[in-house]
């Protein structure tokens, strides 16, 4: 799939910085990022999911520790 991509210096600068010093094409450079990025937000997400599953059960203890 064919994907075009707007840059302006400030970007063009960093991809060919992070393309030669990995040895890999900007290519590479961007869809290992969004890969990334996709990881860490459903990683998040994973954690808010558990967070609002179980933080009811020890509001109290968390509330008199707060105090």
């Amino acid at each position: 799939m064919a994907f075009t991509l707007r840059t302006d210096s400030e970007l063009e600068a960093a991809l060919d910085t992070l393309a030669t010093s990995e040895g890999v094409s900007r290519q590479e450079v961007v869809r290992r990022a969004i890969l990334e990025r996709a990881d860490i937000l459903a990683r998040r997400r994973d954690i808010d999911t558990v967070l609002d599953q179980e933080l009811p059960r020890y509001a109290d203890a968390l509330r008199r520790l707060g105090e």
